[in-house]
């Protein structure tokens, strides 16, 4: 339901739904727009991927204080959810590898990503969340506009990390990566297809003021379904291929049929672009987060024949909520997204590309670190993340961890919901800033940066 008036791009919105039920993979773009000013010369490709963890990942569990006192600490704390120190892979960051300290310890399903942190493709920024302004417990127990919207619901905090845009009024209506592709629209000029694709649904991450994305479910072949050639198949096409090219004069059902057509267009034109290509010889396992990144795998293949100096996409992996039972559902999980994310990169070396992609996940917001009931937890805020690619600078971790004290002074609660060290903004303007925003448009994309000291952290080359 609209809460106010609906608008002709809440309309077009809806058409483009309307697209998907048809059986199409969606293709929501726009012609004839204005190119905006690129930062920096058109020099070579370069993607993002985003991976989001709907739900919200326990990341406390995911990287593991693994010195002696702040493993004792992390064990007493977490109870009954504490990883076994024995079981925990161990990383060393380069910060602390002259002293040959052994400070952390990954999840013991993410062996792959052990092998990437050490090999130097993989980094962790601590602490990352929603934050409008630098924040200090006593200003967050005083309140005041300064807060994110309703932190620790789901919906919220979803729509904050991708649109990097929170008020006392409602979330933003525009994503970060979209409103990234609109300040580079230059660099894609000519382009036969958009510069997003989502391959796992809808996300306000992807839209821009002038960028809208393609959608697709991995694996098939775009386009419309049900029309496989025979008589009474075709003449149902060219009815509905009719249907598109006529003047109703009602302009939301003109701009209803002309979103149709630039979907099917688009569904043709990257149909065409993948169809031949030869077939990765990387294996990707066999699991959801496995085949969305191959298929990102095999658009990037393609991107020549679409034109594309710059994309973006968009996966996801849901299952994070873990209220209860945390222990072997994260077991699960990190099980799917550890081997699709090697298997992902290993993608990019094939293709002579792992210096110009990089991959990185987002979620909800981490969970607390005092367990609750039924071996779970409950919704928190600043967690850690995961960043991918040759471009990385890897083997270590980046930003600040909090004080791992359950009332201290990082903790809003007296359960362990860490006040985030690091923004969304600043997380995400490192990512723009090395696909080729401009330090000048970075304040567009990410409204709140200007409040913060370091716009950048130095996880990318």
């Amino acid at each position: 339901m609209f809460k106010n008036k609906p608008t002709r791009r809440d309309f077009m919105r809806m058409g483009c739904c309307t697209a998907a039920s048809f059986g199409l993979s969606a293709a929501l773009g726009r012609l004839n727009l204005i190119h905006a000013f690129a930062a920096g010369p058109a020099t070579e490709y370069r993607a993002l991927v985003c991976i989001f963890l709907f739900g919200g990942n326990d990341s406390n569990n995911l990287i593991v204080p693994n010195d002696t006192a702040g493993y004792a600490n992390y064990a007493k704390i977490r109870s009954n959810l504490a990883l076994a120190q024995s079981s925990l892979l161990p990383i060393v960051s380069k910060t602390n590898q002259a002293s040959g300290q052994v400070d952390y310890g990954l999840h013991p399903e993410l062996p792959n990503l052990q092998g990437l942190f050490e090999s130097g493709q993989l980094a962790f920024v601590a602490n990352v969340g929603t934050l409008a302004q630098p924040l200090t417990r006593a200003q967050y127990l005083a309140g005041g506009s300064a807060l994110p919207l309703h932190l620790f619901s789901h919906s919220d905090q979803q729509a904050q990390w991708q649109t990097a845009e929170f008020t006392t009024i409602g979330n933003g209506s525009t994503g970060w990566a979209g409103r990234t592709a609109d300040k580079l629209q230059s660099l894609n000029a000519g382009a036969s297809f958009p510069p997003i694709t989502s391959v796992a649904g809808g996300a306000i991450l992807c839209s821009g003021e002038q960028t809208q994305p393609y959608a697709l479910s991995p694996g098939t072949i775009p386009g419309l379904s049900g029309y496989a050639g025979t008589a009474a198949e075709n003449a149902r096409l060219v009815a509905f291929q009719q249907l598109l090219q006529l003047d109703s004069g009602l302009s939301l059902v003109q701009d209803s049929s002309s979103v149709m057509t630039q979907t099917l267009e688009q569904s043709a034109t990257l149909a065409s672009a993948i169809t031949n290509l030869p077939a990765l010889h990387t294996v990707f396992p066999a699991t959801s987060i496995g085949a969305q990144l191959k298929q990102v795998a095999q658009i990037i293949q393609a991107r020549s024949s679409l034109g594309l100096l710059r994309q973006i996409f968009f996966c996801s992996l849901g299952g994070f909520d873990t209220h209860s039972g945390q222990l072997p559902i994260q077991q699960t999980l990190f099980s799917q997204l550890d081997p699709a994310l090697a298997a992902f990169y290993n993608s990019t070396v094939e293709l002579g590309l792992q210096q110009q992609v990089t991959a990185f996940t987002l979620s909800d917001f981490n969970r607390t670190y005092q367990p609750g009931t039924n071996a779970g937890t409950d919704h928190a805020w600043g967690g850690n993340h995961i960043i991918v690619g040759g471009a990385v600078q890897g083997g270590d971790v980046f930003g600040q961890f909090p004080e791992f004290a359950l009332g201290g002074p990082n903790d809003v609660s007296s359960n362990g919901r860490w006040i985030p060290s690091t923004s969304v903004d600043q997380y995400g303007a490192t990512l723009a800033t090395w696909f080729g925003v401009a330090a000048t448009d970075l304040p567009y994309i990410f409204p709140n940066l200007p409040n913060f000291s370091a716009p950048t952290l130095s996880f990318m080359g």
